[in-house]
């Protein structure tokens, strides 16, 4: 065997895999990265560590500082924070719910004087409600108890997301579908979601588990807040936009769910129809490749491809592959104008005080 060939062997041997960093100091890197303000760093600590660990994703300082941002735009860091004037906004909730049954207000009235579970009445537990989990529970306990309690909640529990990041129920459901949930369910999936471990898990997976080709945090913000891929969609309609000559919402909602199921198309759909034949593309290649939305390969299919090689020729340079949604929100707890760009905003500075941080701000040493 040639010398350099038998080095090279040799060599090759003795090399060793990149070995992880013990699970140990991944921890305390990410206490360090946990405001000093913050109690029971330690364990939060470990309860951001264990979901990275179980779904791959690395513990870098970004990627900590992506997760503590969140965390803190959504609750300050409180497994199941407390809503300002949450019975106010349950009860008006409620209300608007029997004016569009036409349930009889007399009857909504009686069936929240029936005594619960825990011998409260409904109006009782609602209007000393403080958390989504506190009112997560009493609708659950009321719709098994009260005979319309399930028309009146259209079926199913109107709290939808919870938790220390504010992550969905149906997310979570989904996620666990997919991926094994790494802890034991002590109740039902949606109590885990209220959890702190159970909420850090589903947040993280929301935020950091799924393949996307941005080159700024402040687009997988975005999605987090929109939808997955709500940020690549949205620069998909600005392309498509431009070269359709229309102008369209950039939401990254490609085929809204009521359009799907009526079969109409909607107006990211017309406008791909209208250009159909510059694109050498039939309606139902078009409509195959939109129901790719929420998927990575979305950007391999013949409709992105051509959108976006149109779209740059006509703008005579490389056009965004990404955009922050253009989305008003609105949700019972919100009180004034909020939209999906000053959320994304507001956590990619919280990121970037959170990297910049002095260590000593941030506890030092002393998170282990």
């Amino acid at each position: 065997m040639p010398w350099l060939l038998w080095l090279l062997v040799v060599l090759a041997g003795c090399a060793a895999p990149p070995a992880h960093p013990p699970a140990g100091d991944s921890r305390a890197l990410i206490a360090s990265y946990i405001p000093a303000s913050v109690a029971d760093r330690e364990a939060w600590a470990a309860d951001i560590y264990t979901p990275m660990a179980v779904l791959g994703i690395p513990v870098t300082p970004r990627n900590v500082c992506a997760i503590v941002a969140v965390t803190e735009q959504e609750s300050g860091f409180h497994a199941d924070p407390v809503v300002p004037d949450l019975p106010a906004i349950a009860h008006a909730e409620i209300e608007r719910r029997r004016e569009r049954l036409g349930i009889p207000k007399l009857v909504l009235d009686a069936a929240l004087d029936v005594k619960s579970t825990n011998g409260k009445t409904y109006r009782e537990r609602l209007d000393h409600a403080r958390t989504e989990r506190e009112l997560s529970d009493i609708y659950e306990d009321f719709i098994g108890r009260v005979p319309f309690g399930r028309t009146l909640l259209e079926s199913g529990n109107p709290v939808r997301t919870g938790g220390p990041m504010q992550v969905s129920v149906a997310f979570a459901r989904a996620q666990a579908e997919e991926k094994k949930y790494p802890y034991a369910v002590t109740d039902s999936l949606r109590d885990e979601v209220f959890t702190r471990r159970g909420g850090m898990y589903f947040g993280i997976a929301h935020l950091l588990d799924y393949p996307a080709s941005y080159d700024r945090d402040i687009y997988r913000f975005a999605d987090f807040n929109a939808g997955r891929y709500a940020s690549r969609n949205a620069a998909f309609q600005a392309a498509l936009g431009l070269v359709a000559h229309r102008r369209l919402a950039l939401d990254g909602d490609l085929v809204p769910a009521g359009k799907a199921r009526d079969g109409t198309p909607g107006e990211t759909e017309a406008a791909a129809l209208s250009i159909a034949k510059s694109l050498d593309l039939d309606a139902s290649d078009i409509h195959r490749d939109l129901a790719r939305e929420g998927r990575a390969d979305f950007e391999s299919t013949p409709l992105y491809r051509k959108v976006f090689d149109l779209a740059d020729r006509r703008a005579g340079k490389r056009v965004a592959r990404a955009v922050v949604p253009s989305i008003e929100l609105h949700t019972p707890k919100t009180t004034r104008r909020l939209t999906t760009r000053w959320f994304a905003e507001r956590v990619a500075a919280r990121q970037a005080r959170c990297l910049n941080a002095p260590r000593a701000a941030r506890g030092g040493a002393g998170a282990r």
